[in-house]
């Protein structure tokens, strides 16, 4: 019975099938029951081997090995991450732009911070505590400002539209995508969240070579299904402190209350912002109390 073996990327996953892009096409395919058995699902992103007998339906056979992995939403191997945020309703919240960044940073996802909703509410101020940080920072609004250059940032890469409910990804998605039509999310003002977003993954091929994910929007409370930062790396994902960490009295400074610590220091002299500082605070001490097998 004649074999042929396909390599390609899944882009899109519902209900135990699978649609993966080949240089011969899109194949929709099953996935081997061996998977589900070592604890491994299939997920938009990985890159995949499809075996297709004849006669028998496409099955993935091989998921070669991933670079980085999201659980929730099931995610593998993105380059980088749009992280969301609206100036207004929600406004910006730092505490979970930091978090994002972090988990981000420490699975080697570039994080780039997209501003929706400027032409309403300006959010400078925002905008500097991370371009002061070294993040690449676009502002984007429904008049297609920041489209071009969101486009020449995530170009030939696999990149993920990440944000609270409500920022307005579908509306961005739409800009970058004007054929595609995705729902937009209408505020609830009862809950404080949107209402008709994205409900699964699904990649999009990009103009210039590569895909970018919608996903599910989320609340406040679920960020933390993004990943999982341990305490003790939870410094090395702060860009800001690489330059200060070597310079702490002690090797074992976990930069909280030390005695001789170069990055509190810093803060108070201003060289690293207060806000983002604070947010590593509050996630050190909500580390403390985490086990990494909650988030798996």
């Amino acid at each position: 019975m004649t074999k042929k073996l396909y390599n390609g990327i899944i882009t899109k996953a519902v209900g135990g099938y699978y649609d993966v892009v080949t240089s011969d096409g899109v194949i929709c395919c099953t996935a081997r029951g061996i998977f589900r058995k070592n604890k491994i699902s299939p997920c938009a992103g990985d890159n995949v081997t499809v075996e297709i007998e004849q006669s028998a339906q496409p099955v993935i056979t091989e998921i070669a090995e991933r670079k980085n992995h999201l659980i929730r939403p099931p995610l593998a191997n993105l380059d980088c991450a749009l992280i969301v945020t609206s100036a207004v309703d929600p406004p910006p919240n730092a505490f979970v732009t930091d978090k994002l960044t972090a988990i981000f940073e420490g699975k080697g996802i570039e994080p780039i911070i997209v501003i929706t909703k400027n032409d309403i509410q300006g959010c400078e101020e925002f905008a500097e505590i991370y371009r002061g940080c070294g993040f690449k920072v676009i502002y984007s609004d429904e008049s297609g400002r920041g489209s071009d250059e969101i486009l020449s940032a995530i170009g030939g890469k696999l990149s993920a539209l990440i944000g609270n409910s409500g920022v307005g990804k579908s509306s961005l998605m739409n800009r970058i995508f004007p054929n595609l039509d995705i729902n937009t999310a209408q505020i609830s003002k009862k809950l404080g969240r949107g209402r008709h977003t994205t409900r699964q993954v699904e990649l999009y091929a990009l103009p210039d070579g590569g895909y970018i994910a919608d996903t599910p929007g989320f609340s406040t409370v679920e960020v933390s299904r993004y990943g999982y930062v341990d305490k003790s790396e939870l410094q090395y994902t702060f860009r800001e402190f690489e330059s200060y960490l070597e310079h702490c009295r002690y090797r074992d400074c976990v930069h909280l209350k030390e005695t001789g610590c170069a990055v509190t220091e810093a803060v108070e002299q201003g060289k690293i912002n207060r806000s983002r500082y604070d947010s590593y605070v509050r996630m050190y001490e909500e580390a403390k109390k985490l086990n990494e097998w909650e988030f798996k």
